[in-house]
C-alpha cells in the first residue's frame, strides 16, 4: 500500500498566508516563509504553496516568494496560482517547485496540461478542480471559484489525466473553511475514476477528518490549512491518530 502524505496548504494573497471559508472572508495567518518551514520542521510531508489572487487578478504568481520558500524547504512543494503558459511551468520549477497546480488555465485551454506533461513529465503536473454542488450534482468553477462551468469533476478529472496530469488536486468549495470535514462522496467518486493520486481538500476540522478522507475517501494524501495555522491541532496529532489507524504514513519522529 502506498504511504499516505499529509500536506499542508498555504493559501497566499499580497504576500501572507490567509485562510477564509469558501473562498471568502480572507483573514491574515502570517509570513508563508515561516509557516512553511514551521510545519516541515512538524512533520509535514509536502507544502503547497497557492497563490490565490493571481488568476482573478490576471497577474503572474510571486515568484520571488516561491523562490525564497523553496530555497529553504527540503519537502517537495507545490506552487498554483496564475499559472496559464508552459513557461509558466518552467518558471516555478526553476523557482524551486517540486510539482505546479494548474486550475482555470486548464479549463481554458486543456491542451495545456499534455504540453506540460511532455516537456517537464507528468509527475510534476497537478490539476487543480476546484467544485461546488449544484442541485444533485457538482460543478468545476474557476478564478478562486468565482466563475462556475459547465464541467463535472469526474469527468474532468478523467479528461485532465489522460492528458498527462499526474495527480489530482481536489477542493470541496462547499466545505472550504466550514470543518465539517472533506466532501468524502465528491472524493471517492473522483479517487475511484483515475489511476493518479488524488489529494483530498477542503474542510478538514480535526485529525479524524483526515482519516476519513483517506480511508472513506479513498484519496492518497489530505490537504490541511486552517486548523494547523489557527493552532486547533498539530501536524504530529494528525499523524499519530493516523498512524494508530494502521495507515501507512511516514512518522514524525
Amino acid at each position: 500500500m502506498l504511504t499516505r502524505r499529509l500536506i499542508v496548504c498555504l493559501d497566499v494573497k499580497g504576500g501572507r498566508v490567509v485562510k477564509g471559508v469558501r473562498f471568502e472572508g480572507l483573514r491574515d495567518m502570517g509570513d508563508p516563509v515561516e509557516l512553511a518551514l514551521r510545519y516541515e520542521r512538524e512533520g509535514a510531508d509536502e507544502v503547497t504553496f497557492l497563490d490565490i489572487s493571481a488568476s482573478v487578478e490576471e497577474r503572474e504568481t510571486l515568484w520571488d516568494l516561491v523562490r525564497r520558500t523553496a530555497e529553504r524547504l527540503f519537502i517537495p512543494l507545490t506552487v498554483g496560482g496564475g499559472v496559464r503558459t508552459v513557461e509558466d511551468v518552467g518558471r516555478a520549477l526553476r523557482a524551486g517547485a517540486d510539482k505546479v497546480s494548474i486550475n482555470s488555465a486548464a479549463v481554458a485551454r486543456p491542451e495545456l496540461l499534455t504540453e506540460c506533461a511532455e516537456r517537464f513529465g507528468a509527475q510534476c503536473v497537478v490539476a487543480s478542480i476546484d467544485a461546488r454542488r449544484d442541485g444533485p450534482r457538482w460543478r468545476v468553477h474557476t478564478h478562486g471559484g468565482r466563475k462556475s462551468t459547465d464541467l463535472e469533476p469526474v469527468a474532468w478529472a478523467r479528461e485532465c489525466v489522460a492528458r498527462g496530469a499526474g495527480e489530482v488536486l481536489l477542493t470541496s468549495i462547499d466545505q472550504d473553511g466550514a470543518r465539517s470535514g472533506y466532501d468524502l462522496e465528491l472524493t471517492r467518486a473522483v479517487a475511484d475514476a483515475v489511476d493518479v493520486p488524488v489529494i483530498a481538500s477542503g474542510g478538514a476540522g480535526c485529525a479524524e477528518h483526515v482519516r476519513e478522507g483517506l480511508v472513506r475517501g479513498g484519496a492518497d494524501a489530505a490537504l490541511v490549512a486552517g486548523i494547523l495555522h489557527e493552532g486547533l491541532t498539530t501536524v504530529g496529532a494528525i499523524k499519530s491518530l493516523l498512524l494508530a489507524s494502521g495507515l501507512p504514513i511516514r512518522s514524525t519522529t
